[in-house]
């Protein structure tokens, strides 16, 4: 059924009260929960660019040495098992993991020099450039994508400003949260458990609980709900309202009243929802996302881990680009390999090498790729030296990203470290650096301020600036 709620909610920015709008879907109450994560406000001059970003987490924290920094001199205790390979770059090498990577290393950017991690089992640090206590006493920073949705988003906009594909630690944690710029700049985070498995650790499975219901979003109308029925709770609720603007002398009823007509319109016209239908995409580039499976040694999938459909993870982000999306965060799992490293990473390895691959010359082909930016990385290292159970532990002292698109040089590599990848020792690179950098591709100056509940101007990043060969 659809319900009209009285619930008042307080927004974090301007204190004014909020009413929980429509509701039609299943959320516990069904809801066009659209409305609820649409901007409350709309700043003038904003979606003048069509820059997007696609922000891929990898989950648990890849190891940088058994990737795009391998260390064949190191002791054996140290070493990687997997051959080192030479790439489109010369003189630059990755390891046997990433032939489809290693090919079109021209085009990329490879950064091994990542420092300040916060060493958080989370994606916060890799969506905000933060640790998740900054700020905390008045409600937190806010991810990158929700700062977007804020200085960039439109009520006429065709499809949300951000969107939240994270599956995991990331989703069960709420690392693409809006902070202090409140609820209504979040994320809007469709639930695609039915299209990828990604099994929870029974902790994580609490945290998620404790997020509720309405931590994901239903795309469709209940089957009992016509357009034409919407329509007529729409007026009512429009008739109602016109009662309650009368006394709303902040305009607080005008603003939801534009972002409640933006998520009615996106919800019925379906294209949002088309995007995010991988049924409507050729069989052949579903085929061009998903990974082949070694027959000789596939290596062993861990329990939490993805299996070779990951990759059609990235076909979505590019679809929801497509459909006017400006911020699109997903993630790959699970590369927390604190036993059985070298085995898992030989079932992990081949998947991003596939799925980065068949993104990036697929935004290519299509013409998109100067106009994307591309950004695969983890919350930190693992340790140069394998434990006694056979894995990498956590390591925040380095890590590693890889980079592409958005009218950035490719054939870059960024950094060095030492003997055993444990150490950065040219080019360090802070995490707010590469977030500074994702805000300038997104035509926004990372010097720009928010200003928090408390009044206080914010800048986007305090301590980092756009990597100056990339910009």
């Amino acid at each position: 059924m659809f319900t009209v709620l009285g619930q008042r909610t307080r927004h974090r920015c301007d204190g004014g009260s909020r009413r929980s709008f429509l509701k039609a879907g299943s959320l516990g109450l069904a809801g066009l929960t659209l409305a609820d994560v649409l901007r409350a406000e709309q700043v003038s001059g904003g979606g003048a660019s069509q820059k997007a970003v696609i922000n891929i987490h990898l989950d648990g924290g890849p190891p940088q040495m058994d990737l795009i920094d391998p260390k064949p001199e190191a002791p054996s205790e140290y070493r990687s098992p997997f051959s080192s390979i030479p790439t489109a770059i010369p003189g630059f090498n990755v390891t046997e993991l990433l032939p489809k990577v290693a090919s079109i290393a021209n085009e990329l950017v490879f950064l091994r020099s990542l420092v300040g991690a916060a060493a958080k089992h989370d994606a916060f640090q890799c969506q905000s450039g933060f640790n998740e206590k900054s700020l905390a006493a008045v409600g937190g920073r806010p991810a990158l994508g929700c700062v977007v949705n804020h200085l960039l988003g439109s009520a006429q906009d065709r499809a949300p400003t951000f969107v939240d594909l994270m599956q995991g630690r990331p989703l069960a944690r709420n690392s693409a949260r809006p902070g202090f710029l409140g609820p209504a700049f979040g994320s809007f985070r469709p639930d695609i458990s039915h299209l990828f498995e990604r099994e929870l650790e029974a902790g994580m499975k609490v945290e998620l609980a404790r997020l509720g219901a309405g931590h994901t979003t239903k795309l469709s109308l209940m089957r009992e709900l016509s357009v034409g029925r919407l329509d007529d709770r729409l007026s009512l609720l429009g008739g109602l309202d016109r009662t309650r603007r009368a006394i709303d002398h902040n305009g607080h009823m005008d603003a939801l009243d534009t972002f409640t007509q933006q998520a009615y319109r996106i919800l019925t016209s379906g294209e949002f929802a088309a995007a995010m239908d991988l049924e409507k995409e050729d069989p052949k580039m579903l085929d061009r996302y998903t990974a082949p499976v070694s027959s000789s040694n596939p290596g062993t999938k861990f329990y939490t881990s993805e299996g070779p459909q990951a990759g059609r993870k990235l076909l979505l982000a590019r679809r929801l680009i497509e459909a006017g999306v400006r911020c699109v965060s997903v993630s790959i799992s699970d590369f927390d390999t604190h036993s059985n490293n070298n085995s898992r990473m030989r079932q992990l390895g081949p998947i991003v090498d596939h799925a980065l691959h068949a993104l990036i010359t697929d935004l290519r082909d299509r013409g998109m790729l100067d106009s994307v930016t591309v950004l695969a990385w983890g919350e930190f290292g693992r340790t140069p030296k394998i434990n006694p159970e056979g894995g990498r532990d956590h390591w925040p002292r380095v890590a590693m990203g890889i980079m592409a698109g958005g009218g950035m040089p490719g054939g870059v590599v960024l950094g060095a470290t030492d003997r055993y990848a444990g150490e950065a020792t040219e080019r360090p690179i802070h995490y707010q650096d590469v977030i500074a950098t994702l805000y300038h591709q997104l035509g926004i100056d990372s010097a720009t301020t928010l200003t928090d509940p408390t009044g206080r101007p914010q800048f986007l990043v305090d301590q980092g600036t756009p990597i100056a060969e990339l910009v």
